[in-house]
This record gives C-alpha cells, structure tokens and sequence, in this order.
C-alpha cells in the first residue's frame, strides 16, 4: 500500500478517468447555475457549457470547506504518511487557507498522530491544467516509489515559476468576473478585441489584445515561445471548441520543435465560471 495520498480541487481540471487511474482524490467545488446547484464534476463539461451559455446569471462557486477538509485528513490519517493537498491559486479562493485550518484543528485534535502523519498544503498559484499537470506527474513519481520530500520539492519548484496565459474569444464571463474591467471589456467588444492574460499569483494581467479571431493563436503562440524555459513541458487548456486547442498544439509543435504535453485539459466549473468556455490557454515552466 502507498503511503502517500494526493488531493487536489476540481479546479485542476483532472478527468475522472485519470483521477481514478492515479489515486488522486478530487474535490469538486459547490457551484450554481441560476436554480440549480452541483458539484463540479457531476455533469460533463459539454453539459455545463450549454447550462451556463443559457443562463442569464453568472455561475457560481464556493470554496472547500474547513470540515470537509478535517473529514479528509481524519479518513486518510488511517492508512497514509503523507497526505498532500494541491490549491487552487490562494489569490482566487478561500480553498488553501481552509485546509491549512483544517491541517492546524486535525493535529490539535491528534497530537498523538503529530509524528506519525505529514498533511502537506500546497497553493499551486494558479489555476487548470498548470497544476493538474504536475499534480498528475507527482501521482506517477509516487507510483514509482519517490519519496514525499522528493514529491514537495517537485510541486514547489513547478509552482514557483510556472505560468498560464488564457486567451478569451469571448469577454462576456471575464467581463463580470473582473478579469478585465467593464469598460476594457465593453472597448475591447466594440473594437474586436481578444484578450490574452496572465494567470498568476496575487492578480491578472492583460498583456496583449489581439484583434480578431484570426490573430489569437499567432499571439498566443508568441507569447509562449517567449516567456517559456528552454526545454519545459507545455500544457494546452482548451473549452468547448477544442479546434483552438488544437490550433495552437500545432503551432508550439513546429515552433519549439516537441509536442505539448500528452493530456489535454478542458476548463470546468470553477474555471469556465470566470474564463468562459470560448477560450484556450497554454501552461509552462517559465523564464525566471
């Protein structure tokens, strides 16, 4: 039996399918959709994008909570050494702060288990695929019988200098989530404009607007070439029209000389919820 256990969010946007290959747990975020309400990850995603391409309301969704956290550990604490959970960016949720609460209340409640049990909690500064990549080669490193420490100093390393660049073709969900201000956003309408951000840490930044439909693969691809370390995985997010997905994989293919890595995220409820389903995105170990 492992003696490391893997936990991340929904907002990873780890499938099922691979979840249940590599033994990670994942949690799905509360969200709502107007009057209905759900777990991310209980509908399939083509379902969810067509529920919240008809609402007239903006979804959405609450952090995982300080009990539900203690739940986890309480469970895992029986059979298990290490016990890590990977965040969602701190910056965007509640969701790491609670399971450091829920980690500081489990070891007040155990302290006979204070030096039998290590609960690791990571803020994977970002969002998507940018850590559901890595959080699924830290499950093969475990497979492979790597040690926990060796697992954290992976994870750490991969969070401090990665970065997501998400390039929206449509402005209506970023608009209200504040993504972009109303007034960029309503200009950007007016005018064509695409714009592609930075996703990390404290904030989000609008570093180029492509206009036209036409243009934002070129850009995107410009981007990554750019900003990307020499020889680093790349990992292409993409929502309901996956052609722009793989539009930009061909690309990054001929312009770095490999191909991107071989899991394709989709955006899910916690994501699409601010970044809408018309977008695509590519993650990566950058420049320092």
């Amino acid at each position: 039996m492992s003696k490391i256990k893997l936990i991340t969010d929904s907002a990873s946007d780890i499938t099922k399918d691979l979840s249940e290959k590599y033994g990670i747990d994942v949690l799905g975020f509360p969200i709502t959709v107007g009057d209905r309400s759900f777990r991310d990850g209980d509908i399939s995603k083509d379902e969810y994008y067509d529920l919240i391409d008809r609402s007239p309301e903006l979804p959405v969704h609450s952090q995982l909570t300080v009990f539900e956290f203690e739940e986890l550990f309480e469970k895992y604490s029986a059979d298990y050494e290490d016990i890590f959970f990977i965040s969602i960016n701190s910056h965007g949720s509640a969701t790491y702060q609670n399971a450091c609460h829920a980690r500081d209340n489990f070891f007040s409640a155990h302290p006979e288990k204070a030096d039998k049990v290590r609960i690791r909690v990571l803020d994977s500064t970002s969002y998507s695929g940018t850590y559901g990549y890595p959080v699924i080669e830290a499950a093969k490193m475990a497979e492979e019988g790597k040690s926990a420490d060796e697992i954290e100093k992976y994870l750490a390393d991969w969070f401090e200098v990665c970065e997501v660049y998400l390039a929206a073709y449509s402005l209506r969900f970023v608009k209200k989530s504040g993504r972009i201000s109303a007034a960029a956003a309503f200009a950007g309408e007016l005018l064509g404009l695409k714009p592609v951000i930075l996703l990390k840490g404290e904030g989000t930044k609008v570093v180029a607007k492509p206009r036209g439909e036409q243009n934002v693969v070129p850009k995107l691809a410009d981007i990554t070439c750019d900003r990307i370390a020499e020889g680093s995985p790349y990992i292409i997010i993409g929502g309901k029209n996956m052609k722009y997905a793989e539009e930009i994989a061909k690309v990054l293919t001929e312009r770095l000389g490999y191909p991107p890595v071989d899991i394709v995220f989709r955006v899910g409820g916690a994501i699409a919820a601010n970044s809408g389903f018309d977008m695509v995105a590519t993650a990566f170990k950058a420049k320092k």
